[in-house]
């Protein structure tokens, strides 16, 4: 048995668990591991299993009680050693939005009270809370610096050479025209993350019928990112229609909210994501990880949207001379070594 295994089953142990029933979930892109632990009486827990307690565990639980607190539902946390990164949590069952869409689900509702959730969170957030619990602040500075991914891993990939120091100063400087102001309006929490794979929908009232299970990255940041995760999603489409009501249903939420300023931090905001984005599946297909490579062509359909709109004009103009339209589909990511 390994020092991990060892660690889980003294944690099970203590908590009366030490013969229950366990069944790996599957997981995401992070380092993060999940169980579903089944008593005997069949009533399920979740296990989760970190190797970072101090970047996600800990503020998992620290936001999660504020999240509760304003009306928004989460995982009660049951049990948590938070130095062995080991943590048992409420379990919100299987049906994400993402499972409930596949199986034929109408959209709208889920994406009606998904947005529902975002314009509660907006209203009820406490101004101040996020300094208090020193999460991370989502500002230009760290859009920028996370868009140099795309620069640092997927040029290279697509081009079969380093980008030049010219050529990513000149990038970082296309996105320095165009984030500041994408930044510049309302602020409160910004959970980044948000979209119908970290979404269940539960038996509850209103808007604790969507059940919250990743924030730990969460920290403050321009409202309109996490609409635009949701409604630009890597993984899945959504119809336009869709998205458009969504947009116009949380700008009815907040009547004195500048719409047009909204919008163009939607495009912004949605192209910097989805830039990102691109990276990290590079970078994972570079480790091994190649299932995300599917959805390339959607996220630059996605990009490719944004870039279109004159928000982003600079970050476009770059995009048209060194990577241009025909060069962004052929695509080949080699297999590691």
């Amino acid at each position: 048995m390994t020092p991990k295994e060892t660690a889980i089953q003294s944690f099970l142990d203590r908590n009366g668990l030490g013969f229950a029933k366990r069944v790996p979930l599957a997981g995401d892109a992070s380092a993060r591991r999940y169980e579903r632990i089944v008593r005997p009486d069949g009533s399920t827990v979740i296990l989760v299993d970190t190797p970072n307690p101090a970047e996600d565990l800990l503020p998992f639980v620290a936001i999660g009680a504020v999240l509760d607190r304003i009306g928004l539902s989460v995982p009660a946390i049951l049990a948590a050693n938070p130095e062995s990164g080991l943590a048992l949590q409420e379990d919100f069952g299987t049906e994400t939005f993402s499972r409930l869409l596949a199986e034929g689900a109408d959209p709208q509702p889920l994406y009606a009270l998904a947005t529902d959730a975002v314009i509660e969170l907006h209203r009820r957030w406490p101004a101040g809370e996020a300094e208090r619990l020193g999460l991370p602040v989502y500002d230009a500075a760290l859009f920028i610096e996370q868009v140099m991914l795309f620069a640092d891993v997927y040029l290279p990939v697509a081009t079969g050479q380093p980008l030049s120091d010219r050529d990513r100063s000149d990038f970082e400087t296309a996105w320095r025209a165009v984030v500041p102001g994408a930044c510049a309006g309302p602020q409160s929490l910004l959970l980044r993350d948000y979209h119908v794979d970290n979404l269940m929908r539960l038996p509850r009232d209103g808007v604790r019928a969507a059940g919250l299970i990743d924030f730990q990255s969460a920290g403050r940041g321009p409202v309109a990112y996490d609409l635009i995760s949701l409604l630009e999603d890597a993984r899945r489409d959504v119809p336009a229609a869709l998205a458009e009501a969504m947009v116009a249903r949380y700008l009815a939420a907040f009547p004195d909210l500048d719409a047009a300023a909204f919008r163009r931090s939607c495009a912004v905001l949605g192209a910097v994501r989805h830039t990102r984005i691109l990276g990290i599946f590079v970078r994972l297909a570079l480790s091994g990880r190649r299932g995300y490579l599917s959805h390339l062509p959607r996220v630059w359909r996605l990009l490719e949207g944004q870039l279109a709109k004159p928000a982003l004009g600079p970050v476009a103009d770059w995009f048209a001379r060194h990577l241009p339209p025909h060069a962004r589909a052929d695509l080949i990511v080699p297999e590691p070594v």
